[in-house]
């Protein structure tokens, strides 16, 4: 089911002011971007998880590498990978 785009934006906000942010709500974060068609921004946010040395789970790699693929990003799969 498609969440309307205030949804992502509302959630963004939330995620943004959270005090603490796991592995889940970053790859939740991520999931939300990419099912809206936001792929730059899911890996823009997975970078940035990387940085804030959140380890990714399973998850976020199949979700992350699916980001990479629907935007041919091919070297950033590589790098991921």
């Amino acid at each position: 089911c498609a969440l309307p785009i205030w949804s992502i934006e509302l959630a963004h906000h939330v995620f943004e002011k959270m005090s603490e942010r796991d592995v889940v709500s970053w790859t939740a974060m991520i999931t939300g971007y990419a099912n809206h068609g936001h792929c730059e921004e899911a890996l823009k946010l997975f970078w940035r998880m990387h940085c804030e040395k959140v380890k990714p789970n399973d998850v976020t790699f199949v979700i992350i590498l699916k980001v990479c693929a629907s935007i041919a990003c091919l070297e950033q799969g590589k790098r991921i990978h």
